[in-house]
């Protein structure tokens, strides 16, 4: 209720008309390649010093400038001297939980975060493409979207952590977790995006970009309250058992609607974000605005963060590559006629670098349609989800329900929805499964 109360009050107060701005940088060359290194840099100013851009990029980022994701930002977002933009600027101070400091919890210590620690940044803008992507490196393994006392146990205790899904580094690391002190002045564990989009390969290394599918939002949330004999609500304590691993309620809604974790590679391939293609991404600024407005209201629109970070952050997600692509299994004959399958029974939806492609109304994929049509974030349709690493993505559709790629082409599959490859005979199938395994 609070949240909602922040929102319609901040609604109200910033549903005045919009200040005219001047905007204030040159346009972006023309002869520059879309989504080249060069190209994503040449946007970088727009984002940073550009008050009219931002607004401009903001509004043409809408798929659904009515749904609630929308309204919002509209409201407050762009508007340069009310809204976000007057926030005071948050540049935090963090210890990455390495092997050090995770010891020292375990013993039951907390290491101080005082003035001695340095903020996660300086102040200096990066002037090469390397050197933001080094940033947003940090940023992105570092800087808190919010402080969450859920995890505190997790990292003192190791045992209970790997049961909620907080993995170790080979060098006992703890990633997507780091020790803070938030706007109040209060030490505590915060979360970082690299909590949900970074796991463990086979070997055991950390994969930036890879989602954590063994992450159990809700489970840590019932065991953070019961350890401290704290009465759970029976509806929020099903509703939180009912996400399970790789799956968390974020959006601005009051149903339930939880999302599986989606892997983060080739962002630059992608023209939507998000599962219902809530954002279009024609360029770098859907995403800077994105990443931007999510730390806002992460916390509680207090404080917004340093927009270089942000910038920093996006260069590095733009620059996030799969790992490389399994050996295909067979011959190489038979891969070519899995290709032509796929192309004739997927290519149309599935048509672009990564797998993604445009928006499919809701009425054509068929599958629960509360996210696509919800108040929150709905546009009316879903977003084709991205085939990089298929076989390693599971569970499938976007709130992942569907456990195995053969199940989610078995047409005796009772989940509805994604009907698309379920009439095909035994050995196209097959074909199918094992090209798709090979992506």
């Amino acid at each position: 209720m609070r949240a909602w109360l922040a929102i319609a009050l901040l609604i109200a107060a910033c549903d005045a008309p919009r200040e005219p701005i001047a905007p204030s940088t040159p346009p972006i060359d023309p002869s520059l390649e879309p989504w080249s290194d060069a190209w994503l840099d040449a946007h970088a100013t727009r984002y940073l010093d550009d008050a009219r851009a931002r607004r401009d990029a903001l509004e043409a980022s809408l798929t659904n400038p009515e749904n609630l994701y929308s309204q919002t930002r509209l409201a407050a977002y762009g508007r340069e001297r009310s809204g976000w933009d007057v926030l005071p600027v948050w540049s935090p101070r963090v210890r990455r939980i390495d092997a050090e400091v995770a010891v020292a919890m375990a013993r039951g210590e907390t290491p101080a975060i005082d003035e001695r620690v340095a903020p996660l940044w300086a102040g200096t803008r990066p002037t090469t493409h390397d050197a933001w992507i080094a940033l947003g490196e940090r940023v992105f393994f570092e800087l808190p979207l919010r402080t969450e006392p859920f995890w505190d146990r997790a990292i003192r205790d190791a045992e209970h952590g790997a049961s909620v899904g907080v993995e170790r580094a080979p060098d006992g690391s703890v990633p997507g977790l780091v020790l803070t002190r938030d706007v109040e002045g209060r030490t505590g564990v915060g979360i970082t995006c690299a909590l949900c989009h970074s796991a463990r390969d086979a070997s055991g290394a950390i994969v930036a970009g890879r989602a954590r599918r063994t992450l159990d939002y809700g489970r840590v949330r019932i065991d953070f309250y019961e350890a401290r004999g704290a009465a759970i609500d029976p509806h929020t304590r099903a509703r939180w058992e009912s996400w399970g691993p790789g799956r968390a309620d974020v959006l601005e809604d009051v149903a339930d609607l939880p999302i599986a974790i989606p892997d983060l590679w080739g962002l630059r391939h992608q023209r939507l974000l998000t599962q219902a293609g809530t954002l279009r991404h024609a360029t770098p600024l859907a995403l800077a605005i994105r990443q931007e407005t999510q730390y806002v209201q992460a916390n509680h629109h207090r404080t917004r963060p340093p927009r270089e970070l942000m910038w920093a952050l996006v260069a590095y997600l733009e620059s996030l590559e799969a790992p490389a692509a399994p050996a295909y299994v067979g011959a190489t004959r038979d891969r070519e006629r899995g290709a032509l399958v796929f192309a004739r029974e997927c290519g149309r939806c599935h048509a672009n670098a990564v797998g993604s492609g445009d928006l499919v109304p809701i009425d054509e994929i068929g599958t629960d349609a509360e996210l696509a049509t919800g108040r929150a974030r709905g546009t009316g349709g879903y977003r084709p989800a991205p085939l990089v690493r298929v076989a390693d993505a599971a569970p499938y559709l976007h709130h992942g329900v569907v456990p195995t790629l053969e199940s989610l082409l078995d047409p005796a599959r009772e989940e509805p929805g994604h009907r698309f490859g379920m009439e095909l005979d035994d050995d196209e199938l097959g074909l199918l499964i094992a090209y798709l395994r090979s992506r």
